[in-house]
This record gives structure tokens, C-alpha cells and sequence, in this order.
């Protein structure tokens, strides 16, 4: 995600590699750069000009420590402003209410009723609520087919009443429903249209005041740039919601609707959607995001989809198996499923430091362990067991029940045998096991 804004500003930040200190014409002709880059990643004009006028004001009147060179002290700047553009801190949802009543708002084609599922599941999961999902969207029976089969996957219950085209009647029964049945979070998906008319105002605000929601959030596609900037502005006139949702921020957005949409509406991006995945949903840091446009990665957000796979039981499980050499194919395959499941992999290597503009241009797909998962599906039960039985005809039956060649089943045999080999090492031993294996000298 903000690839080419990412680009820009380093390109910019170059200007003052090899300065000795921070001048009015150095930093003049950087601020000029990094508000062309943020222009031409169709940021609001006067959000970038105010932006880089406070950068400008900052960066001169600081005084420079000798050890920090003027390229750094104006990435620093850079950081500090944009989390505070974004909002400076994240923003949690407000779940007070019992029920809680979340309305969901905007445009059609947006990510509403996708986001109305996955913040279903984020609630469900993460802080043990149980929701009800309402399909307020009467004018197409696919939005409520949809909502049903998402809910479906996520074991979520899904309100409607079928034949009625009555939205603000379907939200009201939805929240006594939920009342009688101790549901204490109601979701309603409402109704969009391709552009913002009278008539779907009037219907929104007519739900909002059926229902009073506790919160309404705004979705926005991000990739429709300032267009999302423009629409947001115009539903908070009318219903003065609570936050934003940026969706698609995977896709080959340019950034303008993450940074100019809380500096024109006032009101906080409060979760980011990266994927089609129903557990594709984050909330929003400002402090993370900035790091992630200035190409630091962020190994903050990386850790915690680790923690949220992490089972200590079974890693202690795993911990004694790697210890007596018993690390087999089964293993393999349940940490790659682990890996599988914090999300897409191309988006979870942009959070490592350097790695992100590495991949700029290499496609990672989630078939990335499509081949691997073939070939150790192809095994019996006892070689996934025992590796030590891998012999040539077994080897030959594997790659061609796997779809695959000798040559890649030779190879995940050796990688495999290498892996193991190392965490041994390190579990048995740690630092100094592992620098006797590396021939290296150990040093207390």
C-alpha cells in the first residue's frame, strides 16, 4: 500500500543527502517535493498545503543535534505530521448500548456489507460480543443473499424480513429481536446508491432516527481518492457519524483518502480493510500508517497477528518435538496454516523494515505455498510422520501425485532437513549452539 507516495517522499527526502545543515532554500525545495508527492497521491490541495507549511515551520525552527544529519531530522518531521494528520492516536469503536446499534453508511460498491461481516467477526472474536448482522438494503436481494452467506461463514445470525421493502422497519424489529435474545451488538448494512441522492439521504437519516445508533460509521473505498474525501464530507453534513472505514486499502490506492479525510471531515479513520478475508480488518493507527508511508515497515501490527495465531500449549508441544528431533511434515504444514491465516502475505512482508520496496514489484499471492502444501499432501501419513523414509521411488510417486517435479520435492526435502537442523540448534542451545554450527567464534 502507497507504493509510489512512498517513492515520492524518499525521492524528496534526497535533497538533503549531504547537506550539512538545515537551510531556508534546502528545506524549501524538500517541502515543495513532498507536497507535489502528496498532490499527485490525490491528497486535498489545501490539506497538503497546510501540511507542508507546518513541516516547513517545524524543520527551521529546530535546533539540530550534531549527530542528527538534516535527511533524518526531516523524515522525523515528516513522521510526527503525518500522525498527526491522521488522527494522532488510534480511535476505538463505541460500544455502549445494550444493545449496542451500529449503523453502516455509503456509497454502493463501497464494502459495506462486507465490512458489516468482518466487523461482526472482529467483535464476535476479539471482544466477545455477540452480534446480530441486519440487511437493511431492500433494493437488491444479492446485498442480502450476501450478507446471509457472510454470515454463514462466521456463525453470525442474519435479520431480515423477508418481502419488505420497509429498511427503517426491518432496522427497528431488528433491534427488539436482539433486545429478546441477548444479542448486545446490532449491525445494520444499509442501503447505497452510485452517487449521493436525496432520496437514500433522506432513508439513512430516517433509520438513524428509528434506531439511535451508539455508532455510525462511514465506508469508503479508498481507491477513489478525493472523490472518497468529497462524498465523506457530505454524508457527515447530513448524519455526523462517528468514524470512517477505509476498505481496499490493499488495492493500488494513492493515499489521499487516509490522509485527507480526518483533516476535512474531523472525525477518525477507525479500521482499515485489506482483503476479501472475512478477518481482514484492523484498526486504524496513525502512528503505524505514517511508518508504513515512509517505507519503516511496522512490526508492531506484524507481532500482534502473530500473538493472534500464537497457542502457548502448542508451542510448548512444539518446543519438545524440535528438542528430540521430532519435527515432521505435520508440523510443517499447521505453522504454515498459521502463517496462512494472519493474512495476505505480501501485505504482512511490507510490515518488516525494507522488505515492502523489496517486493514493490513481485507478485506474493496466497497460492505462494500452493506447491509445498501439494507435496507434503501427497505423503502418507507415516512419511509425514518420519521423513528418514523419503527414499527415490518414494520421492517419484510424490511429485507425481503432487503435480509437481523431483527436483521441488528434492528441494523442500532439503529446506526442510536445513529448517529442522537450525531449530534444533536454537532451541537446544540458542546463541552459542547456533554460532558453532555457523563455524563462528562464540563470544561471552
Amino acid at each position: 500500500m502507497f507504493e509510489n507516495l512512498t517513492d515520492r517522499l524518499e525521492r524528496s527526502f534526497k535533497i538533503l543527502k549531504g547537506e550539512g545543515k538545515i537551510t531556508e532554500i534546502n528545506v524549501a525545495e524538500t517541502v515543495k517535493e513532498i507536497r507535489k508527492a502528496l498532490i499527485e497521491a490525490d491528497v486535498n490541495y489545501k490539506v497538503a498545503k497546510t501540511f507542508t507549511d507546518e513541516v516547513k515551520r517545524k524543520a527551521l525552527g529546530m535546533n539540530v543535534l550534531n549527530a542528527i544529519k538534516p535527511g533524518q531530522l526531516m523524515v522525523k518531521v515528516v513522521h510526527d505530521e503525518l500522525v498527526s494528520l491522521m488522527g494522532g492516536q488510534a480511535t476505538d469503536i463505541n460500544l455502549a448500548g445494550n444493545p449496542t446499534v451500529i449503523l453502516i453508511a455509503g456509497l454502493q460498491g463501497s464494502g459495506k456489507t462486507t465490512f458489516s461481516a468482518k466487523l461482526a467477526n472482529h467483535l464476535k472474536n476479539k471482544k466477545g460480543k455477540s452480534p446480530l448482522l441486519v440487511a437493511g438494503d431492500v433494493y437488491r436481494p444479492a446485498a442480502i443473499e450476501q450478507l446471509k452467506v457472510l454470515g454463514q461463514q462466521i456463525n453470525v445470525p442474519v435479520f431480515t424480513i423477508p418481502g419488505s421493502n420497509d429498511p427503517i422497519g426491518i432496522a427497528r424489529e431488528a433491534v427488539r429481536v436482539a433486545k429478546n435474545n441477548n444479542q448486545n451488538v446490532v449491525i445494520i448494512d444499509t442501503a447505497g446508491r452510485l452517487a449521493i441522492d436525496e432520496e437514500m439521504m433522506k432513508e439513512v437519516e430516517a433509520i438513524k432516527k428509528a434506531v439511535s445508533p451508539n455508532e455510525i460509521l462511514f465506508v469508503v473505498d479508498s481507491m477513489t481518492g478525493q472523490d472518497a474525501v468529497n462524498t465523506a464530507k457530505e454524508f457527515n453534513d447530513r448524519l455526523n457519524f462517528d468514524g470512517v472505514v477505509l476498505t481496499k486499502l490493499d488495492g493500488d490506492t494513492r493515499g489521499g483518502a487516509a490522509l485527507s479525510i480526518r483533516a476535512v471531515v474531523d472525525k477518525p479513520i477507525k479500521f482499515v480493510s485489506t482483503g476479501e478475508k472475512l478477518d481482514a480488518l484492523d484498526i486504524f493507527h496513525p502512528d503505524r500508517m505514517a511508518d508504513r508511508i515512509l517505507g519503516m515497515g511496522d512490526i508492531v501490527s506484524l507481532v500482534e497477528k502473530a500473538q493472534e495465531q500464537y497457542d502457548a500449549e502448542q508451542a510448548k508441544i512444539l518446543h519438545k518435538k524440535i528438542l528430540k528431533d521430532q519435527f515432521n511434515f505435520n508440523d510443517f504444514l499447521e505453522q504454515i496454516n498459521q502463517i496462512k491465516k494472519m493474512g495476505n502475505l505480501k501485505d504482512l512482508a511490507g510490515m518488516i523494515p525494507g522488505v515492502g520496496k523489496a517486493l514493490k514489484d513481485i507478485d506474493i499471492d496466497d497460492d505462494a505455498f500452493k506447491n509445498i502444501e501439494a507435496i507434503i499432501k501427497s505423503m502418507t501419513p507415516e512419511e509425514r510422520e518420519n521423513p528418514s523414509l523419503m527414499n527415490g521411488s518414494r520421492r517419484k510417486r510424490i511429485a507425481e501425485g503432487s503435480g509437481t517435479s523431483i527436483v521441488e520435492v528434492n528441494r523442500l526435502l532439503k529446506q526442510f532437513e536445513d529448517m529442522r537442523k537450525l531449530m534444533k540448534m536454537v532451541s537446544g542451545g540458542g546463541a552459542k549452539n547456533l554460532a558453532r554450527m555457523m563455524n563462528q567464534p562464540h563470544r561471552r
